[in-house]
């Protein structure tokens, strides 16, 4: 793994350019997902404009006092940053509430690391900030959601390359089929080692309800990294030690995790952003195209779930959902409303917000 751009050329090209250690892989992928997800919504609302679904802003211009006309796509940057702002700070909220004993142990590092983030948290509140900034633009904020769905989906599959590339933690549950040797290697192993790894090295691995979560699955007729990594130089330095030494990113988990983060960039780059662009051009009625990636998000999201060590709600008695399914499964009803819901096709007359 590479931490930052630093860690990554000395790595990979043996070259050491200090500068860029203070360049994080995770925030250069976020944002070469701010910066794909502004190309396409910058270019659905040129399209949208020249259907006449959405129209432009009458502004006065300070130099010449002529009215001019601001369209929607030259305002992507600003519709960028208030997303941006508004979805940092959701997702640290989020997150906050989901791991509420540890924030509160120290809730002022909490706020500031660069860990700690919850995608769900910053959807939800750059959507609120988003609404009102639509108003203030004379942008039908129905049309900017449909316009930003399939950029939505797109973003959050390069973001995710991010976690995986940096080995943040957004990793699943142990694949007891692979166990890291003191080098850092991946071996492939039996349950009988993989149990020995525990004992081992139990203190450095994820409990859940005092067990270790683990599937055993070893890559028969598929390359070993689709289904087991230990994440090795971890950005988090979480882990056993590589060759016992404890130094700053020298560190790998003690048995193989399946890389769920790379499954949602393929998920979401190579198959739900296709089908959301190939449906932008079919759906009229305003929101559909959101209520679609509200469903394909939500699905996604909570199957993987499934395979991930996350923080559990424990007041839905024998149900011990994450906050991301709870989540994913509103949104997943939110979705089939929207799609689903009877109201005539918009006309470029209608456009409102």
């Amino acid at each position: 793994m590479y931490p930052n751009l630093g860690f990554f050329f000395d790595h990979v090209f043996g070259i050491d350019i200090p500068f860029l250690k203070y360049a994080q892989t995770f925030g250069f992928f976020v944002a070469m997902a701010f910066l794909a997800g502004a190309w396409v919504i910058s270019n659905e609302l040129k399209r949208k404009a020249a259907l006449g679904l959405v129209q432009p802003q009458i502004k006065t211009d300070k130099k010449t006092g002529k009215k001019v006309e601001v369209y929607p796509h030259q305002r992507v940057a600003d519709i960028i940053f208030v997303a941006a702002i508004a979805g940092f700070a959701g997702a640290k909220i989020f997150n906050a509430l989901e791991t509420w004993d540890q924030f509160i142990q120290d809730p002022i590092d909490s706020l500031f690391s660069r860990s700690g983030l919850t995608f769900y948290g910053g959807l939800i509140m750059a959507t609120a900030a988003l609404y009102f900034f639509a108003k203030r633009i004379n942008l039908s904020f129905k049309q900017l959601c449909d316009a930003a769905a399939p950029a939505l989906i797109l973003a959050y599959g390069i973001g995710r390359l991010g976690c995986h590339f940096s080995g943040d933690g957004d990793w699943g549950v142990y694949n007891s089929a692979y166990v890291t040797q003191a080098d850092g290697t991946l071996v492939s192993a039996t349950m009988e080692d993989f149990n020995n790894t525990v004992k081992l090295h139990g203190a450095d691995m994820d409990h859940f309800d005092g067990k270790v979560p683990n599937i055993y699955y070893p890559a028969n007729g598929i390359p070993r990294w689709m289904v087991a990594m230990n994440y090795a130089h971890n950005v988090n330095n979480e882990g056993m030690a590589i060759n016992g030494e404890k130094k700053e990113y020298n560190f790998a988990l003690p048995a193989a995790v399946f890389p769920t983060s790379v499954w949602e960039f393929a998920a979401c780059v190579l198959i739900l952003f296709p089908i959301l662009m190939s449906l932008r051009k079919r759906l009229h009625r305003p929101l559909q195209l959101f209520g679609v990636y509200l469903i394909f998000n939500g699905i996604e999201r909570f199957l993987v779930e499934k395979i991930r060590v996350n923080t559990r709600i424990d007041w839905m008695g024998s149900l011990q959902p994450t906050q991301a399914e709870v989540i994913s499964t509103c949104l997943i009803i939110a979705g089939a409303i929207l799609l689903f819901r009877t109201s005539k096709k918009i006309t470029p007359a209608q456009v409102s917000n």
